[in-house]
């Protein structure tokens, strides 16, 4: 992690003293897993954390920051005070907000937002700053999300599978989620011949002359294994947004780095699942090794991946929730800049979560081996479909490799192949290198609402 100064914060010029947090609210510097138990205590089952994120109009930041240190007397913290802006929500001390410069969103504290009470920060959105206050939202990767939808649904008390959930959390030191599956028959014989895995044959990945060099691939995930022996020659550039070490010991996000920028010639395996060889890799933990998150930890890694020019964005997690002005002002900040945010749909079997459901954010869906729409992908807002059903990559250590499915998985397909496009050509940054995807993607014969605009394909 980034060395970290200590925070500068603005305040009124009479700023309120602190409180003390009472039991069960959600400060800047709780914990994930504290907030999911405090969520408990409140009986709470709406997703929501009890913090508040406000969405600032465009090119307001500063001012909008400047407005709810004066006007609502907030102590308010700034991600600029943090090296490469990676700022850690433990360690914002005793501010009441922190901003997010790079996307213009600020996360407001439970304590600070039940002090001031909600209806005097409704009247703060009628300034000429503020375009929004939005509750804060759990986040999930895929398969943790898509089991608790199941629970639920199922009959199962929300409360009571969290708590079972955060029980079978507090042992993890192993790669949750990995399938040791066979290989898919449908391709396997082409994808053999070319000694990758399907999903890269699928992609024509294998025929492509491009490696990613020059390109910066930030992966919001659970962290990386980062002495996986296939990835002892590249560099990593890391932050963490959860206050654990960067480490991964949950696997996911070491399986969809391993897709989108792994090597050309694994140590241990013929078979290559790696896209962008050589491209630099950009490793924000933003889910915690039980695969679960807040929304102010997501933009956090946003925040930093787009301060440190990152051209390619791959997020493989989500939430069941309507459209958020947070995420799209994400989005938006990120093409302004020449970047590109893709984002996994969800596994739900239900319209597309955000943050893939923003207009300014390109949702994934997956595909099976036969080229069809895996039964679980989410569906609606798709842009692309990428290989997501028994797909092989990195895994943490002892095991190495493994298989998983989800969108997840089709994902790091289409931000590798994104990488290998923005290498080809300068001009392909941002909105242009979104359109190219669309445009080089292979059709398939389903509606766009399930596929997009088809299969992705390499340069």
């Amino acid at each position: 992690m980034a060395a970290r100064k200590t925070p500068r914060t603005r305040a009124a010029s009479t700023p309120k003293p602190a409180k003390p947090a009472p039991a069960g609210a959600s400060r800047l510097s709780s914990p994930i897993n504290e907030m999911l138990l405090a969520a408990l205590d409140r009986g709470d089952a709406s997703l929501q954390t009890g913090r508040y994120l406000m969405t600032f109009k465009e090119g307001a930041t500063d001012s909008g920051a400047q407005a709810i240190a004066a006007s609502l007397g907030m102590r308010v913290a700034d991600a600029r005070d943090f090296a490469e802006q990676a700022v850690v929500l433990e360690n914002v001390a005793d501010a009441d907000a922190v901003m997010f410069p790079e996307i213009g969103v600020a996360l407001v504290s439970r304590d600070a937002a039940e002090e001031r009470g909600m209806a005097t920060i409704a009247e703060a959105t009628m300034s000429e700053s503020i375009a929004s206050v939005d509750p804060e939202y759990f986040v999930f990767a895929d398969s943790v999300l898509d089991d608790y939808l199941s629970a639920t649904e199922g009959g199962v008390n929300a409360s009571d599978y969290l708590r079972g959930f955060m029980r079978a959390t507090e042992t993890i030191t192993r790669d949750l989620g990995t399938v040791l599956l066979p290989s898919p028959p449908d391709m396997r014989e082409e994808a053999e011949a070319l000694n990758a895995t399907w999903g890269l044959s699928a992609c024509r990945v294998p025929q492509s002359t491009r490696s990613g060099a020059g390109i910066k691939v930030a992966v919001l995930d659970t962290g990386m294994d980062l002495g996986h022996p296939d990835f002892v020659s590249r560099t990593f550039v890391s932050a963490t947004f959860v206050g654990e070490p960067v480490q991964d010991l949950n696997g996911h996000g070491t399986h969809c780095i391993g897709t989108a920028c792994g090597p050309q010639s694994p140590v241990a395996t013929q078979t290559r699942y790696g896209i962008g060889y050589r491209t630099a890799i950009y490793v924000g933990k933003v889910l915690t090794n039980s695969g679960t998150s807040v929304g102010g930890s997501v933009l956090a890694g946003m925040n930093w991946a787009i301060a440190n020019r990152c051209q390619v964005i791959s997020m493989s997690l989500g939430s069941q929730t309507n459209v958020q002005p947070y995420y799209t002002a994400a989005g938006q900040a990120a093409l302004n800049a020449g970047l590109l945010m893709i984002a996994a749909a969800g596994n739900a079997a239900k319209p597309t979560g955000a943050p893939a459901n923003s207009p300014t954010i390109m949702a994934i869906a997956a595909l099976d081996s036969s080229l069809k729409p895996a039964s679980f992908s989410d569906y609606g807002k798709i842009e692309l479909a990428g290989p997501g059903v028994s797909i092989f990559s990195s895994v943490p250590r002892p095991a190495l490799y493994g298989y998983k499915s989800g969108t997840s998985q089709a994902t790091p397909h289409v931000s590798g192949c994104a990488a290998l496009w923005a290498e080809s050509s300068p001009n392909l940054r941002g909105q242009a290198l979104w359109n190219k995807l669309r445009s080089a993607a292979k059709p398939l014969l389903y509606p766009s609402t399930r596929v997009g605009k088809g299969l992705v394909q390499a340069p």
